[in-house]
């Protein structure tokens, strides 16, 4: 049985979530997930990720939302260890929902230098590699691998 990760931001996650969590609503629904991206709201939208009840959707569009809040703020120099430890939990634990955003992330396509890049791509790159080979069957991973 084939399953496909969710791709992109749909319009009803944006509304959705705009419903749930205090977001500009000038703000057009194309690169949303990217534009609303903040890094000093990131420790509370983790709060709102781990609390809120989600729709797959939901989640996808969310964490696409933490994820660039986290990238601008290592960005910035600013150390979030704290909150790398639960995105990372996230992203592993609802692998599923959040393949194409850590694939996104990793930049596995392009050969290019670490130090050219995302500022999370080296960490993403570590969540594929942790995450190993795995086969999609009915909706859940089997045989996922997890490197201790």
């Amino acid at each position: 049985m084939e399953h496909s990760f969710p791709e992109f931001v749909t319009g009803e996650a944006i509304k959705n979530l705009r419903s749930k969590i205090e977001f500009p609503d000038d703000i057009p629904f194309q690169d949303w997930e990217y534009i609303v991206a903040d890094p000093t709201r990131l420790s509370e939208f983790i709060s709102y990720y781990e609390s809120l009840e989600l729709s797959v959707e939901e989640k996808f569009a969310l964490m696409i939302v933490i994820v660039g809040s986290y990238n601008d703020a290592i960005s910035d120099g600013e150390e979030q260890n704290a909150a790398w430890q639960k995105i990372r939990y996230f992203l592993t634990n609802d692998a599923m929902i959040h393949w194409n955003t850590i694939i996104y992330w990793a930049l596995l396509d392009d050969e290019i230098d670490l130090e050219d890049c995302f500022a999370v791509t080296p960490q993403m790159r570590e969540i594929v590699d942790d995450l190993g080979s795995f086969s999609i069957e009915q909706g859940s991973l089997q045989n996922l691998i997890i490197k201790e």
